[in-house]
C-alpha cells in the first residue's frame, strides 16, 4: 500500500469517489490542518483542500507550510496537487488537464514577503540549498499522463506553471510579460507547495485545469457562464485521473524523489 497526498484547489473541496473518508485534524508547528483520509483502490489517500471548506481562505491566506508538513507527518509517499488555472497560450483549449513540467516562481516568497522555505533556524542540521533539476517529479507526471490516457481524457503533457501572488488578478501588461517568460498558465498557490514539498524530499506533481484565458490573451474575456461551467468540471475530471493513477499503482510501486536534491550544510 502506498500513501498519496492530494492537495485540491478552487471548486474541489472533498473526495467524491464513492468512499467514506475519515476526517482528520493534525496540529503542526505551523498551525492546525484539516484533511480527509480514505482507503482507495488498495492505497491510502490523504486529501487536503488548500482553501478550506467553502473556499474559506483566499490565496494569500493558504497555510502552505502546515499543509505540506501535515502530509509528510501522516506518511505521504508523494503529493499530487490540483489547481484551476488561467491559460496564457491562446492555442490551448479550456477545460483540459495540464500536467506541468516547468515552474516560474522567481521570487521564492510567500505573499507576506517571507522566503518559501522550511530552513529558517540558523544551525539547523537539515538546512540546505534546494537544487531542482526539474520542479515536478518526472515519474509522478508520467503516472498522471498515463492515467489520463487510460481514461480517454485529453491532456496537455507539459507546460510552464507560473505562480503569481493574489488575491488580485493580473493586468494585461503583466500577463504579456509572463507569456514572454515562457508561461503556459498561472494561478496563485502552487509555487510554494512545489518548493516546500521538495525541501522535504517528497515527490510532487501538479495537475492544472484551465477555466479561463488570462487577461489579454483573447480579444474578449472568457464569459462568466463558461468559467463557472469549467470550475464545476474540474473536480470530476481530476478525480477520475487520480483514481486511475492509484488503481494502476502497484502496492510496492517506487515513488522516488526525482526532481533534484537538497545540498545540506551538514551531513
Amino acid at each position: 500500500m502506498r500513501t498519496v497526498g492530494l492537495i485540491t484547489g478552487s471548486g474541489f473541496y472533498e473526495i467524491d469517489a464513492g468512499v467514506h473518508p475519515r476526517q482528520r485534524r493534525l496540529e503542526t508547528p505551523y498551525g492546525e490542518v484539516s484533511l480527509q483520509e480514505a482507503e482507495l483502490v488498495g492505497h491510502r489517500l490523504l486529501a487536503l483542500a488548500r482553501h478550506g471548506a467553502g473556499h474559506e481562505l483566499l490565496s494569500h491566506q493558504v497555510r502552505h507550510h502546515a499543509n505540506i508538513w501535515a502530509l509528510r507527518e501522516l506518511g505521504a509517499d508523494a503529493i499530487v496537487a490540483t489547481s484551476v488555472v488561467g491559460i496564457m497560450d491562446a492555442g490551448l483549449p479550456l477545460a483540459t488537464p495540464i500536467v506541468f513540467d516547468e515552474l516560474y516562481f522567481p521570487s521564492n516568497r510567500l505573499p507576506d514577503g517571507r522566503p518559501t522555505t522550511f530552513f529558517t533556524t540558523p544551525g539547523d542540521p537539515r538546512r540546505g540549498h534546494l537544487i531542482l533539476a526539474t520542479p515536478f517529479s518526472p515519474s509522478l507526471r508520467h503516472r498522471l499522463i498515463d492515467a489520463a490516457r487510460a481514461e480517454g481524457i485529453d491532456s496537455v503533457e507539459g507546460g510552464c506553471y507560473v505562480h503569481v501572488d493574489g488575491p488580485r488578478f493580473n493586468t494585461r501588461t503583466e500577463i504579456a510579460a509572463l507569456r514572454t517568460a515562457g508561461g503556459t498558465a498561472l494561478s496563485q498557490t502552487c509555487g510554494p507547495e512545489t518548493v516546500l514539498a521538495a525541501e522535504l524530499e517528497l515527490p510532487f506533481a501538479l495537475l492544472g485545469f484551465g477555466v479561463d484565458y488570462a487577461n489579454g490573451v483573447q480579444e474578449s474575456p472568457t464569459p462568466s457562464e463558461e468559467l463557472s461551467a469549467n470550475l464545476a468540471r474540474h473536480s470530476a475530471v481530476a478525480t477520475r485521473i487520480i483514481i486511475r493513477m492509484m488503481t494502476d499503482l502497484a502496492p510496492d510501486a517506487e515513488l522516488p524523489f526525482d526532481t533534484g536534491f537538497v545540498f545540506r550544510m551538514e551531513s
